[in-house]
């Protein structure tokens, strides 16, 4: 065969190869993509559990840069703390490595099995099947791609010119890291470059010696994508993950090159195998990294913090300005200080009110995307306070402190929806008016501005319930829901009222001046279950039930 066309069959089979382990990585996503990033939101409360759900979830993802974009946004987000995180990357380093040691034996025959069952999985009509079906097709491509890169080495292993030149990189283990390394980043899969090494080891291509620089080249590179591509933002503390998970590869890929030339033909005479000898090299790495490192994590997290140390931006409007850590011990300290974190949410809010009044009147797109960051802001509050409370000490806290930790809670998360009923509704009313050039006449845009006063009146009334607790103004409050009841209801009677004596200037501006009114007896609603409802319910003042 011509040698350029078993280039590009060579290119093919590795370009086969890709697509099957992205066809694994994308369906297993899919399926349980929301479930494993569950798992490890819970299996971060100590690094032990922390570590097994790395191995886990990697083991079935089939990514390392998966599961470490994800714990990048858990830690970059302030939802984890930064030792449990690390352990959760030497977890997924060593869970990697299990689909490589299954693909090490001979298992090519079942392909074309795998994928006739993927195929006849995936034409069916739900969801889950057709997931799974992915998975067993991209297993069935991965080791057709295999067997077929082994076949076509086979008229070429002997080639003088090609053992030549092979030779001279095989004695460059640096060059053979850094080659791996760049084409492992550029591939984003480690499996796929190890499988590579794998297939060329097997075929005598690459000495043993070379295939462990290749493997280790191959740790590295996988370590670089979340680096680029999980720190969020400009603070450097968002980079502490992932720039640590590349120090303790880099440091082991230094180490593991030191001792290449006495412990690469010590592996070699225990098993002559080199599929299964580079398979085995690829797992002690990650397993010697882990077990090096794990009593190291909390030093190491130190240190991390001090080389990437937070930035603090005043100007940012999301950061938290009270949730002192320092006060976490003393919880009656700490519940004043995620209160006035909470006042923040509502001052952010009443900010989104009297953006949607004016947007409402005199929409404008500049206006609604910086209202749209306000939300945004909410999310973040919510979050920081939210991982504040659950941080303090059960054990230091009384039935007093358990009661307001809740109040305080129910008040931030129901901000937090408020906040996404103005963002995702009444803003996306003000995004339809821009697309379709609608606008409100006065008779529909008056009431809506009142009502949007009477709900900014109503928030200022929460704010100071969370703070003064007096049963009298929750009441009020609590009667403000009757009242925009009626006020939803007088709406629509009088729209089908100028609906049938064609009163309406566009039917159009008419429906969504109900949606709107709608939304806001929502964020209303929101506004009495955040501060009036846990204060009557603790007295005893609810009743079970409105039902007669």
């Amino acid at each position: 065969m011509d040698f350029s066309v078993t280039l590009v069959n060579l290119a093919g089979a590795v370009a086969l190869l890709l697509w099957g382990v992205h066809m694994v990585q994308t369906g297993v996503q899919r399926a349980l993509g929301a479930k494993l990033r569950g798992l490890l939101g819970i299996a971060l409360r100590n690094r032990f559990q922390a570590f097994l759900a790395g191995i886990g979830v990697t083991a079935i993802l089939q990514s390392s840069t998966a599961t470490g974009l994800m714990v990048t946004g858990f830690a970059a987000g302030g939802l984890m703390d930064l030792v449990p995180a690390l352990a959760v990357m030497l977890g997924a380093n060593v869970g990697t490595t299990l689909i490589v040691q299954l693909l090490s034996f001979h298992v090519a025959e079942v392909a074309p099995a795998l994928i006739l069952i993927g195929v006849l999985m995936f034409r069916r009509t739900s969801a889950a099947p057709r997931d799974f079906g992915r998975v067993l097709i991209g297993l069935g491509l991965v080791l057709m791609a295999l067997n077929q890169f082994v076949a076509l080495l086979d008229p070429y292993e002997d080639v003088p010119s090609l053992r030549m030149l092979l030779g001279a990189v095989s004695t460059q283990p640096v060059l053979d890291v850094i080659l791996a390394a760049g084409l492992t980043w550029a591939a984003h899969s480690s499996v796929a470059m190890v499988l590579l090494t794998m297939s060329f080891a097997a075929k005598g291509v690459v000495p043993p010696a070379a295939a462990f620089a290749l493997v280790l080249g191959a740790n590295l590179g996988t370590a670089i994508n979340p680096v680029l591509e999980g720190g969020a933002g400009d603070d450097p503390a968002a980079r502490r993950l992932p720039v640590g998970n590349l120090i303790n590869r880099g440091i082991g890929v230094a180490v593991g090159l030191a001792v290449l030339p006495w412990l690469g033909p010590w592996l070699v005479s225990i098993d002559p195998d080199n599929t299964r000898v580079v398979a085995d090299f690829h797992t002690g790495f990650n397993l010697a990294l882990a077990v090096v490192f794990f009593p190291l994590l909390t030093p190491f997290a130190g240190l991390l913090r001090r080389l990437l140390p937070t930035r603090i931006d005043t100007a940012d409007p999301g950061r938290p300005l009270y949730l002192d850590h320092s006060a976490i011990e003393v919880p009656v300290v700490a519940l004043g200080a995620a209160t006035r974190e909470a006042l923040r949410m509502a001052d952010a809010l009443e900010a989104m009110l009297l953006g949607l009044r004016d947007a409402l009147q005199r929409p404008d797109r500049r206006h609604l995307s910086e209202l749209k960051r306000l939300d945004d802001v909410l999310d973040t509050l919510n979050t920081a306070i939210r991982s504040y409370m659950t941080s303090l000490p059960a054990e230091a806290m009384t039935e007093g402190d358990h009661r307001r930790a809740v109040e305080i809670l129910s008040f931030a998360t129901n901000l937090e929806h408020a906040g996404d009923v103005v963002d995702k509704g009444l803003l996306g009313i003000v995004s339809k008016q821009l697309k379709r050039g609608l606008v409100f006449s006065s008779a529909e845009a008056d009431p809506l501005c009142g009502i949007i006063e009477r709900l900014t009146t109503n928030l200022r009334s929460a704010a100071a319930l969370l703070v003064t607790g007096d049963e009298r103004a929750a009441r009020l409050l609590v009667e403000e829901k009757g009242t925009f009841r009626g006020l939803e209801a007088e709406a629509t009677t009088e729209h089908f009222a100028r609906l049938r004596d064609g009163r309406l200037d566009s039917v159009e501006t008419s429906t969504l001046h109900l949606d709107a009114l709608r939304d806001l007896k929502r964020v209303n609603a929101h506004l009495v279950a955040a501060a009036a409802y846990p204060l009557l319910e603790s007295r005893g003042e609810l009743l079970d039930s409105r039902l007669r």
